[in-house]
């Protein structure tokens, strides 16, 4: 599939806070939640951009701030080239037939009142819109082309299952052909067989219609299956990003080793003698983040200027982003990380998900993860 080179996403020193109140009669603001803390990301048309990091680094209200389900507290965000940031809802009305979202939990998602031509009819509804042939005929094909009966119209979302009820979801997404839609950790919450179906119809729907997908998930494995590039983020901040292909074989920040490092091996006896790379203690709190560099107070590369000089997001290389003073390279780790080495192994076909009810889906080949045998961390 070839890259169209116009953004269709682009964000500028985005800053989401959240205000801490006290306690009392009068509440007062005594601090700042830095849920983001000054990102900046572009997509292209049809391409997919991986979004990973640990819990707590701010990649899901990066993703709702994005779309403006979040209100920024600084920044702009340009959606085809249409700066959205201070739209009033009504104004967003008609953003939201460009851009969509794929909620994570698949079961609250989902209106448990309305049957599932109701749902999957939503967008038409709201935005005005009758489509050639009708809503209905619209929403029978949609049902379709994501692995539904069209049966199912009538039935509610408590007679399916998660794997089904995320298929509904992109459904309800992909109705109005958005040009971006914002995937936040869209099969953490399946099981890996239904994981890899739901990858597939993804990749799929790309191809068809040549949606940009922002990809927000914490499982490196699946990151690097559908994206065309990875952003790393840490407590509100941009680590490192560049192609898939770099990040998986000469990542450059130290975090970005840490996280990769952290997948398992299916191997049971590789897995038993890899060292790994542990960083000590918790996610620092974004009420009151490190001085410098956020990430020094866990960073095996640490010095004294990490904790005096914030690391601006430079590019050392075409499309290729760090934001550490002391980047590192595989040689450079006292006992070498052969990140490289991701490949993908077969799979059997997967057993029927209850969404999968016209028994096509067999899923893509799942992935195997980094063999990598990285070092302890260094204090």
């Amino acid at each position: 599939m070839t890259l169209e080179t116009r953004d269709i996403l682009n964000v500028t020193n985005l800053h989401t806070y959240f205000p801490v109140k006290s306690r009392g009669i009068i509440p007062r603001t005594i601090g700042q939640v830095k849920a983001v803390d000054g990102i900046d990301l572009q997509l292209a048309s049809g391409e997919t951009l991986g979004l990973v990091g640990e819990s707590g680094s701010g990649k899901t209200t990066a993703a709702r701030t994005i779309l403006l389900l979040v209100r920024p507290t600084e920044g702009h965000i340009e959606i085809d080239g249409q700066d959205v940031t201070g739209f009033s809802t009504k104004a967003l009305l008609p953003v939201r037939r460009k851009a969509q979202m794929i909620f994570q939990d698949p079961y609250n998602a989902l209106n448990p009142r309305h049957t599932v031509g109701s749902i999957i009819a939503a967008p038409f509804r709201v935005q005005g819109v009758t489509p050639p042939g009708g809503v209905k005929n619209s929403v029978l094909d949609l049902m379709e082309r994501v692995g539904l009966n069209p049966e199912h119209y009538n039935r509610y979302p408590n007679e399916f299952s998660g794997g089904q009820r995320q298929r509904i979801g992109i459904a309800r997404a992909i109705a109005l052909r958005p040009k971006l839609i914002v995937c936040d950790e869209p099969v953490s919450a399946l099981d890996v067989s239904i994981q890899a179906q739901i990858i597939n119809l993804l990749r799929d729907l790309q191809q068809e219609f040549g949606v940009a997908y922002l990809f927000v998930a914490h499982d490196l494995a699946v990151v690097k299956q559908i994206s065309h590039r990875v952003a790393v983020m840490y407590l509100g901040h941009i680590m490192e990003t560049a192609s898939r292909e770099v990040i998986y074989s000469a990542p450059l920040h130290p975090y970005t080793h840490s996280l990769l490092s952290a997948v398992p091996i299916p191997d049971p006896k590789q897995q038993r003698h890899r060292t790994r790379i542990v960083l000590q203690g918790d996610l620092p709190s974004p009420i009151d983040p490190p001085s410098g560099c956020v990430f020094r107070t866990r960073c095996f590369q640490a010095q004294e200027k990490c904790a005096v000089e914030v690391p601006p997001l430079v590019e050392i290389a075409p499309g290729h982003k760090v934001a550490c003073h002391f980047p590192i390279e595989t040689k450079d780790l006292p006992a070498r990380v052969e990140v490289e080495d991701v490949e993908f192994q077969e799979e059997a076909p997967a057993v029927e998900d209850g969404g999968a009810v016209n028994g096509k889906d067999s899923g893509p080949p799942v992935p195997t993860v980094p063999a990598s045998s990285p070092h302890k961390a260094r204090r």
